[in-house]
């Protein structure tokens, strides 16, 4: 089973929001359709960014550090650099 780790950004007011999944398509839906408590008032948002790891363990701890020790402007930086190819393929566009 692959884990993801993820950065969503809010078409609302462009706010990122990170968190880990082991099934990104349906945790984006949850986003979107307003499930998630901490995002809900900001929706709709858009997938930017995604790490597969082969454990939760890892993910989390990957999670943990984009979230502590990246601000805004490294996020976008790791956006930017980030394969659009590998969104295409993981939405199915």
């Amino acid at each position: 089973m692959k884990f993801f780790v993820y950065i969503i950004e809010s078409d609302f007011d462009g706010t990122f929001y990170t968190g880990q999944t082991n099934n990104l398509i349906e945790r984006l839906k949850r986003h979107n359709s307003g499930k998630n408590k901490s995002t809900k008032s900001r929706i709709p948002y858009q997938l930017k960014y995604f790490e597969t790891y082969d454990t939760r363990a890892k993910a989390m701890l990957r999670e943990w550090e984009l979230k502590k020790k990246y601000n805004t402007e490294r996020k976008r930086k790791l956006i930017h650099l980030f394969n659009k190819e590998n969104l295409n393929q993981i939405l199915g566009l």
